[in-house]
């Protein structure tokens, strides 16, 4: 849990408005008391501190049921392809890694299939052409098995010429290219150059055993109607998955991260504040985080037919009208950016008021409540900042 220096004493000391900061906190809270999420939380940072943070409902914690406090730490869902995302942007700045580069130069295996065209850029885009490609979950702790599963992997498109949402697979590949480039597990080096020093020693990509009775474990409590363009990965049974200590424990690279609403704001506030930390700390240059939030994927999403509008491995929110479609709401800047997850988890910053905000919750429903609700409680978030502390757009 995050201590006490990094929460604002006031939300007025870093330029929030309390009682914008308090319509945030009471659309979190809307769903618990009218029973649609069992628990969930949420943070607004800015300025590099905490301006507050609310934390409501219960959970099964371990072995119990409990209420959710602010030690609570939930799955992330797809927030973490950001903090995979960071971790590869030091291959960049350290000249370890090039976008030009095709992946089955750095990892043979995977250089079948017509795969060998595919480049380190594309697997960023999700262009690359392998959206469901299977690698069983019994499977995610075996690198070999991995580097097997590789080999055997076909491509559905070719490379390059259309969009399609990779929801686990891509990740899978940028692991492996953080382990042959840095000769490190991907979970040890995103812990070292990332997480830890950004101070968010407890946002996790593989979460340890002594850390699992603080887990909101998984459910899913909505209807099981499937969504326009059918489940891909997110069917219901796989979302049940993550209530188990195995699969939160592999760290899925795509999917697999465990941080509290808290750590995923302030993560951005590091992003926005270029890449170091508010005691100084440089986890990023300025320019390498610059470098990977060009939009570089304008192609239309198969399902929702909206521009993608894609850096590397990270949304940028657009100025199209489009952007509560890519999960910032109605009201943040065009440079807003960040990832969002499956079950409604909320991850972005908006360099134009400094605003980040962190969601999670344990519950999953249908994907139309969600959509809503993130399209709420983003908005709110970014209508938080006082007036003249907001820079003209």
């Amino acid at each position: 849990m995050l201590g006490n220096e990094h929460f604002a004493a006031r939300p007025e000391d870093v330029g929030i408005e309390s009682a914008r900061l308090d319509a945030v906190f009471a659309r979190a809270e809307r769903d618990i008391e009218q029973g649609v999420l069992p628990g969930c939380q949420v943070a607004v940072a800015r300025n590099g501190l905490i301006a507050g943070m609310r934390s409501f409902g219960s959970a099964i914690h371990g072995q119990g049921e409990r209420a959710v406090g602010d030690d609570s730490l939930f799955c992330i869902f797809s927030c973490t392809k950001a903090v995979v995302a960071a971790a590869i942007w030091t291959l960049f700045e350290d000249n370890r890694l090039g976008l030009d580069e095709k992946v089955a130069d750095i990892i043979p295996e995977f250089g079948t299939n017509g795969k060998e065209v595919i480049t380190v850029e594309q697997v960023l885009l999700h262009t690359s052409g392998f959206p469901q490609a299977p690698f069983r979950r019994e499977l995610w702790g075996d690198r070999g098995a991995r580097l097997d599963a590789f080999s055997r992997w076909r491509l559905n498109w070719e490379p390059g010429t259309r969009f399609e949402y990779h929801p686990t697979s891509a990740h899978w590949v940028l692991a492996e290219i953080i382990h042959s480039r840095t000769g490190q597990d991907f979970r040890e080096y995103i812990r070292e150059r990332i997480t830890v020093p950004m101070g968010l020693p407890e946002l996790f990509v593989g979460l340890p055993d002594e850390q699992l009775s603080r887990y909101a474990k998984v459910e899913w409590v909505g209807d099981e109607t499937e969504p326009p363009g059918g489940w891909g990965e997110v069917t219901p049974e796989a979302v049940r998955n993550f209530a188990n200590p195995e699969t939160i424990h592999a760290g899925i690279p795509g999917a697999g991260g465990v941080a509290s609403a808290a750590d995923l704001a302030m993560f951005y506030q590091v992003l926005l504040n270029g890449g170091e930390t508010r005691d100084g700390a440089r986890v990023l240059k300025a320019e390498t985080i610059e470098f990977a939030l060009q939009v570089r994927n304008r192609l239309p999403d198969r399902v929702f037919k909206v521009p993608a509008n894609r850096g590397l491995s990270i949304i940028v929110a657009g100025d199209d009208d489009q952007s509560f479609m890519r999960g910032f709401g109605r009201v943040a800047s065009p440079r807003a950016f960040g990832h969002g997850g499956a079950g409604g988890q909320i991850g972005w910053g908006d360099p134009e008021t400094g605003i980040s905000v962190g969601y999670v919750t344990n519950g999953f429903v249908d994907w139309m409540t969600v959509g809503r609700r993130t399209t709420a409680i983003s908005s709110l978030a970014a209508s938080c900042a006082e007036p003249a502390a907001v820079a003209p757009v």
